[in-house]
């Protein structure tokens, strides 16, 4: 079992971090900040550029914390928010990724979502530093912590738009 996760966390942590690069810095194709937040500012993420920073820390630390297995919770807690603002990206009347839709943010966020209640296992530094970061306690307030973060991320973006829609209309 424990080798199992290691596999998944570094194969996800790593992905997610690439995935934050991308937006960071614009390292493996991406867009680096300026672009990134272009991007989220025409999805009502504003300032465009700060959102584009906090999703990039975001992914950039959470697949860390997933990838070392360092603070399992708090990475996939980063994450779940992350992934509920990824999704709203998307095609919200398409769900599989190849036509836009949300298929896979959702992927993503649900393994960390699992990781926050497996914990890292054996093979990860919480368990090297002999803490015990799993178990429904854990995963559950990683998931209520994640989850009142996105909601609360996607109802500023929500603001944001009918903001510019009054302003356009006026």
């Amino acid at each position: 079992m424990d080798t199992g996760l290691l596999i998944l966390r570094v194969v996800i942590g790593v992905l997610l971090v690439g995935h934050g690069s991308q937006k960071l810095s614009g390292w493996f194709g991406g867009y680096g900040l300026k672009g990134t937040g272009s991007y989220l500012a025409g999805l009502g993420y504003r300032p465009g550029v700060l959102f584009a920073f906090l999703a990039g820390a975001a992914e950039a630390v959470g697949g860390a914390s997933l990838a070392l297995g360092l603070g399992v919770p708090l990475g996939a807690a980063l994450l779940v928010a992350t992934m509920i603002n990824v999704a709203s990206g998307h095609k919200r009347d398409r769900f599989w990724n190849h036509e836009g839709g949300w298929e896979f943010p959702m992927v993503l966020g649900v393994i960390a979502a699992s990781l926050s209640f497996t914990g890292g296992g054996s093979y990860a530094l919480d368990h090297a530093f002999d803490w015990s970061l799993s178990g429904n306690a854990w995963g559950v307030a990683a998931l209520i912590a994640g989850a009142l973060a996105g909601i609360a991320t996607q109802a500023t973006r929500r603001l944001q738009l009918r903001r510019v829609a009054a302003a356009s209309a006026a």
